[in-house]
């Protein structure tokens, strides 16, 4: 049984995460407003490339150079 299960997951994983994300993102835009909702999701995306750029192996200097 776990390992259909695991087959299903992994075959529709980006639907799953697809699903949760828009679950989230709907009750911060219902709970927050929709401005604030925005402004919480351009943080979380502005997070997430600058935490990308930091992990990305090309990148070379200290840590104060990758920033800027």
């Amino acid at each position: 049984m776990s390992d259909k299960l695991r087959a299903i997951l992994v075959a529709n994983l980006g639907k799953i995460f697809g699903s949760i994300m828009g679950l989230l993102l709907g009750w911060i835009f219902i709970r927050y407003g929709v401005l604030k909702g925005l402004f919480v999701v351009l943080c979380v995306s502005i997070g997430f490339y600058l935490g990308a750029r930091l992990d990305s192996p090309g990148t070379s200097g200290d840590f104060t150079s990758r920033f800027f």
